[in-house]
């Protein structure tokens, strides 16, 4: 394939139509009543993580309400204007980069453009992505136009930090909570494209790629696009696992067991092989504390002393795994922390003394 054409996986996949995005049901039930119903605002915000589909959803909503005959949630995505606006290239879907452009000059240029009519489509329709990098002067003025907007235009914001955004520019639009997309879906996702390419996924290597991509889709197609490069038709977890220098799930199951026997010997004993092989301990951290939620879980409706114990490591973890990113000793803080958690899950709660003195 010449390179020139070649299109990366994370946007060859990309939702075309509303079915097609995956984890956000609760946003794409809001938005799809508003289309249907008539009711759609001039203002939106979305806020969530990176690579949960805001950008794509403000696509496919403005594809929506511009649609032929519409508006309409079941657009022909192969329509000229459907397809421009998709592909970001309509002149009446004007998507600004908040980051880059977070002037004050660049937000009155934008209300100048708020003037004037669409050309082709129904609204005018600005998205801006990351709008909490604009400046308070550029706040400001963006405000005066969401106090009182021409009926032909539309804003769709996005943000990966949705408290940066001020209080009065948040007051006036209707506010979208993305989530990270659960690693169940994302694995499946990874299998159909992979089945698509032709490419061997094994299973545990798909959930490897899961874990690593954080509950974001656009970081997990981006990651198994650079395995195939990597390992040719076949991905293998061993690849993966080495690529990226995280532990197996098997092994945090591991250490995850010995932190609730409190075994201190194979703690230390797992936490310095760990180290001896240069592993990422920060997405070894964020992997232990999600096995020992999801264990917390498990434990609801057992004896308390086994949800008390999970509680207090993830306490002490969890400050652990803030703190890592910035730590000038990853393997001290790493392995010092565990010991920590261990002793801190010593510890009984006065709560659970007092119920069985009452007893």
């Amino acid at each position: 394939m010449n390179e020139q054409n070649y299109e990366v996986i994370a946007r060859r996949y990309r939702p075309k139509t509303f079915d097609q995005v995956i984890g956000q049901d609760h946003i794409l039930q809001t938005l799809t009543h508003a289309i249907e119903r008539g009711r759609i605002a001039h203002a939106y915000l979305f806020v969530g993580p990176r690579g949960t589909g805001k950008t794509t959803l403000a696509r496919l909503f403005s594809m929506a309400i511009n649609a032929r005959g519409g508006p309409s949630i079941h657009f022909d995505s192969e329509d000229a204007i459907s397809a421009a606006i998709w592909r970001g290239t309509h002149m009446d879907v004007i998507e600004i980069d908040g980051a880059s452009n977070n002037s004050v000059d660049e937000v009155r240029n934008l209300r100048e453009q708020c003037i004037y009519a669409p050309i082709e489509c129904r609204h005018k329709i600005f998205i801006i992505d990351e709008i909490h990098m604009l400046s308070n002067a550029a706040f400001n003025a963006l405000l005066k136009i969401l106090e009182e907007p021409p009926p032909h235009v539309k804003f769709i914001f996005a943000t990966t930090e949705g408290h940066r955004v001020i209080e009065t520019v948040l007051s006036r639009c209707q506010r979208f909570q993305f989530r990270p997309i659960s690693q169940e879906q994302i694995v499946k996702k990874l299998r159909e494209i992979a089945s698509l390419e032709g490419i061997g996924l094994e299973p545990a290597a798909a959930d490897a790629i899961g874990r690593l991509a954080m509950g974001g889709m656009r970081d997990a197609q981006s990651i198994f696009e650079q395995m195939t490069t990597f390992c040719g038709q076949t991905i293998r977890e061993k690849d993966v696992l080495s690529m990226y220098a995280i532990p197996s799930a098997v092994a945090i199951q591991s250490i995850v067991d010995a932190v609730l026997q409190r075994d201190l010997e194979e703690i230390l004993r797992i936490s310095s092989k760990w180290e001896a092989e240069h592993l990422d301990l920060f997405r070894a951290m964020v992997d232990i504390n999600a096995e020992l939620r999801r264990r917390l879980l498990l434990a609801i409706g057992k004896p308390f002393s086994q949800q008390s114990q999970i509680i207090a490591l993830l306490q002490v973890l969890g400050d652990c795994e803030r703190a890592l990113p910035f730590s000038l000793s990853a393997e001290t803080l790493f392995a010092t922390a565990l010991l920590r958690a261990v002793e801190n899950s010593r510890r009984r709660p006065i709560g659970e003394l007092l119920e069985e003195l009452r007893q």
